[in-house]
């Protein structure tokens, strides 16, 4: 009987450990099993880029006059069946000069999916992206950040790269509830290469839109230029100052 339960213990602890990990890794901005994964660029150039995820919506018009006007040039990371949704705002996100990434088709969490699954979400976007005329590299950002082994695995097969963040204001609460604070969380965080993801594509994220302006004009006067994710990647090891 005490052996039993020594067993059971035992055992317990072992998926307990497993799983802890699998969770860790699943969330990591740092490491993954497949692939290239990009959390931030190694340069000393002052080079970032701005990203944003989810949509398009009825929001995108608004916010590439927002951009055309300051001069940027972003990487919108764009789900699926939004683009499919908004195919004209996705278009205009292209000719406006900006890149897409996909961000899935469906939004949901990419672990613990089949593979079938997986790589439909991808390729359906995929053609979504090249449809709205866009050419470029297409990278990959995870929903929620989520990745573990098949997602990984199946973007390395399609020479996709995922993209993660290293600075993320309006994913804290405390933070997201006001654009100063987004702001200035960016302004303290943002280094050479950094990759900030803010969420500005519905009604709900006014507060993250609000904050680009400055956020823009504040890393300017410290001397930053702002890149699409793909010219970014092409700082990657440029250390000359």
């Amino acid at each position: 009987m005490k052996k039993n339960i020594i067993i059971l213990v035992t055992l317990f602890a072992i998926v307990f450990v497993i799983s802890f990990a699998g969770l860790q890794i699943s969330s990591s901005r740092s490491f993954q099993f497949f692939g290239g994964l990009i959390e931030q660029v190694d340069t000393q150039e002052k080079v970032v880029a701005l990203t944003f995820d989810d949509g398009p919506t009825e929001k995108t018009g608004e916010i590439l006059e927002l951009l055309e006007g300051l001069e940027v040039e972003a990487t919108f990371f764009v789900t699926g069946r939004e683009l499919e949704q908004y195919k004209e705002e996705g278009k205009n996100i292209v000719l406006a000069g900006h890149e897409l990434g996909n961000h899935s088709y469906s939004h949901k969490r990419m672990v613990l999916k089949s593979p079938s699954f997986i790589r439909k979400e991808i390729e359906l976007t995929n053609q979504l992206i090249r449809e709205a005329g866009y050419q470029g590299d297409i990278h990959f950002r995870p929903p929620n950040g989520k990745k573990l082994i098949l997602l990984p695995y199946i973007l390395r097969q399609n020479d996709m790269k995922t993209i993660m963040w290293d600075i993320e204001p309006d994913s804290y609460p405390e933070i997201a509830s006001s654009s100063q604070k987004i702001i200035d969380h960016v302004v303290e965080n943002v280094k050479p290469g950094s990759i900030v993801l803010l969420h500005i594509m519905y009604e709900s994220r006014m507060e993250s839109l609000n904050a680009i302006e400055e956020i823009v004009d504040t890393l300017r006067a410290e001397g930053y230029t702002f890149k699409t994710v793909s010219e970014l990647l092409e700082y990657q090891g440029k250390n000359n100052v």
